[in-house]
């Protein structure tokens, strides 16, 4: 990029300016960002105007594939090659604020002007810190709740979706109909971190944690989910598919339910050719606890940053774009004080503050430094259970072997 001093100079040299008299103009800084390639092109947007709006600052970003972009941060860093600023998936945060490789902004965010940490809903917020200190800021937000199809469910004589994983299994029954090629419901069982980002919010609403993942709540999730595949109440599929394709199931008219998130409203408005709507994941039992996935990603500055002060500028200007993030980016923003405006279409947006409301029960996988090996824990005993390999007790206390391995 072309140095904003050389751009000046040559300016006032045109209009016959001597540069001899000038004082020394300072060279702007260099900010490198890193982040995901693809989402809705937010960051680079961002980044692009941070740099536009600050003449003392030059801007590089750098996109990286999902797979690939904490191996790349990992190498970046123990090379002392790491950019100032990092977006990360809120998992694999305190993997690197563990290991001293994100700056502590503790103390800039309590004297920042923007950044008010108690506007936070309570899970984005705490995927950033670790050990008591803040590492970084949500970017945005996710989460999954139950999308069904009104217009299958009044032909089956159902009222209302079901609130207890009782009812979910039941109205799976009675909506399945093979004989119209349409299963009771979807989701994924994926051997990935989507089939763990699916399945955790089970453990925890049936009394467990990431920690503690074979309760005798947990056990009952997965007999439940393994039920639903045994009886065909649900595609082979969901053991291989992840969200995106399982939830094109629902859309297609092929599954009268479907666990998903808000990232398929666009399509389904579109590809979804009958009435829907989305309720709150179901409970174990009526009133029981509630809890969610939280996805989405975690603006960080790497501790080796040679600009601390001009890195958290930009954080700031980020946060403070935070009520453009859902309609210009389709980003749901982590904070509970930003109301999202309406889209034009009624079903979005109930389905919208269904989302809003499911993100107060959202909680973040993990934090833990080696979260990802948990996590292999927990889909492992998913597939092991589901393909008959291990009984769902048996294959939840390896998982818990290993991850008691993992945390102490």
């Amino acid at each position: 990029m072309i140095s904003r001093r050389l751009t000046l100079l040559g300016a006032l040299a045109m209009v016959g300016v001597s540069t001899l008299t000038l004082p020394a103009l300072a060279e702007p800084v260099k900010l490198t960002i890193w982040g995901l390639d693809g989402d809705n092109g937010l960051i680079p947007a961002l980044a692009k105007e941070f740099d536009d709006k600050n003449d003392d600052v030059v801007v590089e970003f750098r996109a990286i594939a999902f797979d690939e972009l904490v191996n790349e941060a990992l190498k970046a860093f123990a090379t002392n090659q790491a950019p100032d600023i990092i977006c990360l998936d809120n998992p694999d945060f305190a993997l690197f604020s563990s290991r001293g490789a994100m700056l502590d902004i503790t103390d800039r965010v309590a004297k920042s002007d923007v950044i008010k940490t108690d506007l936070y809903y309570a899970g984005p917020l705490a995927s950033a810190m670790w050990d008591g200190k803040l590492y970084g800021v949500p970017k945005a937000t996710n989460t999954i709740a139950l999308f069904y199809n009104k217009d299958l469910f009044a032909k089956a004589g159902i009222a209302e979706p079901p609130t207890t994983w009782d009812q979910l299994l039941e109205d799976a029954r009675k909506l399945n109909d093979p004989a119209n090629n349409v299963y009771g419901i979807t989701w994924s069982a994926r051997a990935n971190e989507e089939g763990t980002f699916q399945f955790l919010p089970w453990i925890q609403m049936g009394g467990g944690s990431f920690k503690e993942v074979n309760t005798a709540g947990a056990i009952k999730a997965l007999e439940t989910w393994k039920t639903m595949l045994d009886e065909k109440l649900a595609s082979q599929d969901v053991l291989s598919q992840g969200q995106w394709d399982s939830t094109g199931t629902f859309n297609a008219g092929n599954a009268a339910m479907a666990i998903s998130g808000p990232w398929e409203l666009g399509r389904m408005a579109t590809d979804a050719k009958f009435d829907w709507g989305v309720a709150l994941l179901p409970t174990e039992t009526e009133g029981g606890a509630r809890s969610s996935a939280m996805g989405d990603f975690n603006w960080g500055i790497f501790a080796s940053t040679k600009h601390p002060d001009e890195s958290f500028r930009a954080i700031e200007y980020f946060v403070s774009q935070s009520e453009r993030l859902f309609p210009e980016f389709s980003n749901i923003p982590p904070r509970g004080d930003i109301p999202l405006p309406s889209t034009g279409d009624a079903k979005k947006d109930a389905a919208l503050a269904v989302f809003q409301e499911q993100l107060k029960y959202a909680q973040p996988r993990g934090p833990h430094p080696e979260w990802q090996k948990i996590s292999k824990a927990i889909y492992d005993a998913v597939q092991a259970a589901m393909t008959g390999q291990m009984s769902p007790k048996d294959a939840l206390d390896q998982a818990q072997a290993t991850i008691k391995g993992i945390v102490g």
